[in-house]
C-alpha cells in the first residue's frame, strides 16, 4: 500500500497550531510574530513527521524558487581537476539542505560573455548566488550587486560590496614562503594557482614577494611563473623555472593541484625532492598527504569556506541583510617531507 502523504494540516495537528503558523515557521516569513518555543515545536513535529513542504507551493506561497546558485567562473577541465572544491560544495550543500534549499552549480567559462550566469537571475531561477573564483575584471558581478541581488563570494574582489567569505590568502602566502627562507633558502620561485585576474592568485603572490622583501631578498620576475588552476600548469611553469640559468632551490606552489604537475617536471629534470629543491603548496587537499614525498602545505578550511558562505546566503535570501557582511577562516601552515624541514630537524 502507498504511505499517505504527510500534509502541513497533520503538522498543525501534531504542533497543536494553525496551518498558517506552520506555514509562517516552514518558510521563514519575515515579520510573523512567532515565539521560539512555537516555532521549534513546529519543525519538531515535521521532523517526526517526515513533512517534505511541496516545493511548487512553497514557491508560490513566498515567490522564490528555494534554489541557490554556485557560480564557478572556470572552464570544465578546470572544475575536473579541482581537488578542493568537492569539500566546499559539502559544507554549502550542507547548508543549504538543513535551510530546505536546493543547489544549482553552474560553470561559466566566459565571463565577458553578455549571458554568463545572469540569464539564471533574469529568468528567476534562483534566489541568490554564491560565486567561487571572482575576477577583478567582471562586470556582471557588479552589477548584480549593484541591483541588491543576493550574493556571496568565496573570495574578495577590492572595490566591491558584496558579501564574502575567504581565508587571508596574503598573510598565508607569506607564511608559507618564510618557512622556505627560514630553512635556508634563498632563491624562491613561485608558481601561481591562477591568472592574475583571480584575486586569490593575485593575493597569494603578493603575500610570496612579501616575504621576500621582508627577508631584504630582491624579487625577480624571472622567478614567477602562472598557474591556470591544473596539475599541466604546473607541469609546465615548474619545467621553465628549472630551465634557468640558476634555477631556484625552493618553490612555493598556490595551489596543491598545480604543485602535483611541479612535482612530476622536478622528477623529470632529475632532481630529487626536498634534497635538490623544496616544494611548499596550498590548499592541503586530501591528496597532498598522500603524495611521495607528502606535501607541505598550508591548509584551508574547505567544507567550513562552503558551509559558512551557504549560511550567508541564506540570510540575504531570507532577511535582506546579515549582521557580518564579511567572515576570514583562519589557515594552517602544515609541515611534512616536500619542504625539508624533516631532514633539516633530523639533521
Amino acid at each position: 500500500m502507498t504511505r499517505k502523504r504527510v500534509t502541513s494540516r497533520d503538522v498543525a495537528e501534531r504542533a497543536g497550531v494553525s496551518r498558517t503558523t506552520v506555514s509562517f515557521v516552514l518558510n521563514n516569513v519575515p515579520g510573523a510574530n512567532i515565539s521560539e518555543e512555537t516555532r521549534q515545536r513546529v519543525l519538531q513535529a515535521a521532523k517526526e513527521l517526515g513533512y517534505v513542504p511541496n516545493a511548487a507551493a512553497r514557491s508560490l506561497a513566498s515567490r522564490r524558487t528555494y534554489t541557490l546558485g554556485l557560480v564557478l567562473v572556470r572552464n570544465q577541465s578546470h572544475i575536473a581537476a579541482d581537488a578542493f572544491l568537492p569539500q566546499v560544495i559539502h559544507g554549502l550543500a550542507e547548508a543549504t539542505r538543513h535551510a530546505g534549499f536546493r543547489l544549482l552549480l553552474e560553470p561559466v567559462e566566459d565571463i565577458s560573455h553578455p549571458d554568463a550566469y545572469i540569464h539564471l537571475v533574469r529568468a528567476k531561477q534562483i534566489d541568490g548566488i554564491v560565486l567561487s573564483g571572482p575576477r577583478s575584471d567582471d562586470e556582471q558581478l557588479r552589477a548584480l550587486v549593484d541591483e541588491d541581488f543576493p550574493v556571496v563570494l568565496l573570495g574578495q574582489l577590492p572595490g566591491n560590496s558584496a558579501c564574502f567569505v575567504d581565508v587571508d590568502n596574503r598573510s598565508a602566502a607569506r607564511r608559507a614562503v618564510e618557512h622556505l627562507i627560514r630553512l635556508g633558502h634563498r632563491r624562491i620561485g613561485c608558481i601561481t594557482n591562477a591568472p592574475p585576474e583571480y584575486t586569490g592568485g593575485a593575493h597569494r603572490l603578493a603575500g610570496y614577494r612579501d616575504a621576500l622583501e621582508s627577508a631584504d631578498l630582491t624579487f625577480e620576475e624571472r622567478l614567477v611563473r602562472f598557474g591556470d588552476f591544473v596539475p599541466e600548469s604546473g607541469y609546465q611553469a615548474a619545467h621553465s623555472l628549472l630551465r634557468e640559468a640558476t634555477p631556484p632551490t625552493a618553490l612555493f606552489v598556490a595551489s596543491d593541484v598545480v604543485a602535483l604537475g611541479a612535482m612530476a617536471a622536478i622528477r623529470e629534470h632529475g632532481l630529487t625532492i626536498p634534497d635538490d629543491i623544496a616544494l611548499v603548496g596550498f590548499d592541503d587537499v586530501p591528496l597532498a598527504r598522500y603524495v611521495d614525498p607528502p606535501l607541505t602545505t598550508v591548509r584551508l578550511p574547505a567544507t567550513e569556506l562552503g558551509r559558512q558562505a551557504g549560511q550567508m546566503l541564506i540570510n540575504l535570501v531570507q532577511h535582506g541583510k546579515v549582521a557580518v557582511r564579511s567572515v576570514m577562516l583562519e589557515t594552517e601552515l602544515v609541515i611534512r617531507a616536500s619542504c625539508g624541514a624533516v631532514h633539516h630537524l633530523a639533521g
